[in-house]
């Protein structure tokens, strides 16, 4: 039997990317999104399975692995990737919008993991990755919900590696820059050139995922080079701040 994977935000983007390298390498999949419209295509395409779920609602979620772990007793890799913009500030930004911004990026991956620990538990070795963001270690720019949501999903996924280690779940965090994809889409908000140079496609951070997994690593910045970008926040947090004021929104 293949191994299975459980990718959330699946239907498109970086979901995407991560489904169709995972179905190139023999993997059977359980692509997870909000909405039906490009999930059920692409899992067509994929030979892939596909349910609907909203990772931020906690009864959801738990709803969503019981009709999963009845189908596949053991889950050998968990993408926690689904994640929503937030294009605006603490004060611009609706109180909603900011709860859904916080539940879906930052709760939704806590969610998922305790909802699917039986499984990951029972296919061990097994492997989670957590797609995080740059933002996550820096603060700029006028997106402050979505670099917070991101903080806390960073925080979360250091904290339970330690956690899982000895049940034998390894955890992985994968940090990308700007990625053009449709949820996020990069190259229309930006007119400075050299910005929008440090653009990258969702298939190269699909080729580090499972260049995390295989090679077991903790942390993973892509492009790699943007490892300084927390550097600089710790090193000259003015600097940083004057360059996010240039609208940098995730």
């Amino acid at each position: 039997m293949p191994p299975v994977a459980v990718v959330t935000g699946g239907s498109s983007g970086i979901g995407a990317a991560v489904a169709r390298s995972l179905a190139g390498r023999g993997w059977r999949c359980v692509l997870v999104a909000r909405g039906e419209e490009r999930l059920r295509p692409l899992a067509e395409e994929l030979g892939a399975e596909w349910e609907t779920c909203d990772v931020g609602d906690r009864e959801a979620v738990n709803h969503l692995a019981a009709t999963i772990l009845a189908r596949h007793r053991e889950i050998a890799l968990l993408v926690n990737n689904a994640g929503v913009p937030g294009r605006a500030g603490f004060l611009g930004l609706p109180p909603e919008r900011i709860e859904t911004i916080t539940r879906t990026n930052y709760l939704g991956s806590v969610w998922c993991l305790r909802a699917f620990l039986p499984a990951l538990e029972a296919a061990a070795p097994s492997d989670v990755v957590n797609v995080v963001s740059v933002a996550g270690t820096v603060a700029v720019g006028l997106s402050g919900p979505y670099a917070a949501s991101k903080h806390a999903q960073l925080a979360f996924s250091r904290s339970v590696r330690n956690e899982l280690s000895p049940r034998g779940i390894r955890v992985h965090t994968v940090l990308p820059g700007f990625v053009e994809t449709e949820g996020f889409p990069q190259r229309n908000h930006f007119r400075n050139r050299f910005i929008r140079a440090l653009i990258v496609e969702p298939e190269l951070v699909a080729e580090r995922i499972l260049r995390a997994v295989g090679r077991n690593r903790k942390e993973l910045f892509v492009p790699r080079w943007y490892r300084a970008a927390p550097v600089a926040q710790a090193l000259a947090p003015g600097l940083v701040a004057r360059l996010g004021s240039r609208r940098i929104r995730p």
